[in-house]
């Protein structure tokens, strides 16, 4: 296990910070990439469909996109 990592991101125009465990945030980099979208971009996506905490919320997409690809 990893210990969160706390960035600074931009999401929908507005600075926020981010608490994530390394490994969560190498694949939402990864996603976003694969995407050709910035990180800004994707998370600002994922933002916008979320109902709970953004950092649970990210973790769960990255595990579902995860989940999609190894099908």
């Amino acid at each position: 296990m990893t210990a969160p990592v706390k960035r600074s991101i931009v999401v929908a125009g507005h600075q926020t910070s981010i608490s994530l465990e390394k490994p969560f945030w190498e694949a939402l980099a990864g996603l976003a990439k694969s995407r050709d979208m910035s990180l800004n971009k994707l998370v600002t996506e994922i933002d916008r469909h979320r109902e709970g905490n953004l950092s649970s919320t990210l973790r769960v997409y990255v595990l579902k996109s995860l989940q999609e690809q190894n099908k």
